[in-house]
């Protein structure tokens, strides 16, 4: 168990280290956003995969109700997008557009393929089936090691600076965390709509 616990917070603090990288202002210029995050995921699917591998089956069922929680979240998201103008006019807007201008300058078809297939995947490996799994394992209680798990995914975004992308990250993390403690045995559909979702929000049907 002790080696479970140095594992776990050695791979959330390279987590903290990766996003920092990736999002704060003083580093996310190094190397190209959509380079680094691709690389990232894959540093997660390395960091989680001896302890999800066997966690990773898929049924039908899981395709549907992933279809479905990706189109509940964008809703979500939609209506989260026009009351945060209501209640923030002045900051509310320019800082969700400086999100999308992340994908200014790549192609949106290459972008769309990385979210499917690495970055939304293993998110979901990582964040539920590896972090939020063990935490509610090794903690006195699961349900503690769920909001743990949630809130330490909305923290990482911390350093980008980005109000709106820190609750947005808040927000998906109560939705995937919640639902990965209320069915463990779904993780297939939380992959699938973690991907569908990143990729339809971000590319196919951004939030204006």
């Amino acid at each position: 168990m002790g080696s479970s616990k140095s594992k776990l917070i050695l791979s959330v603090v390279v987590a903290f280290v990766l996003w920092t990288f990736m999002f704060s202002p003083w580093t996310k210029t190094i190397i190209p956003f959509w380079y680094a995050m691709t690389a990232s995921a894959v540093v997660l699917i390395v960091l989680a995969w001896r302890q999800v591998k066997t966690m990773l089956h898929f049924e039908w069922k899981d395709l549907f109700l992933g279809i479905g929680i990706a189109l509940v979240l964008w809703g979500v998201f939609w209506v989260g997008d026009k009351v945060s103008q209501w209640i923030f006019p002045s900051f509310a807007r320019p800082q969700v557009d400086a999100i999308y201008a992340m994908k200014d300058g790549m192609n949106p078809v290459v972008i769309s393929l990385l979210l499917l297939f690495i970055i939304g995947p293993a998110e979901e490996l990582f964040w539920r089936a590896y972090i939020q799994h063990t935490l509610c394992q090794v903690l006195s209680k699961p349900i503690i090691g769920a909001v743990a798990a949630i809130m330490i995914y909305a923290l990482v975004h911390v350093f980008s600076l980005n109000l709106m992308l820190i609750l947005a990250a808040l927000v998906c993390g109560v939705i995937w965390g919640g639902l990965y403690y209320l069915m463990p045995q779904r993780l297939g559909a939380l992959i699938i709509s973690h991907a569908l979702w990143d990729a339809a929000v971000f590319i196919w049907f951004p939030i204006m």
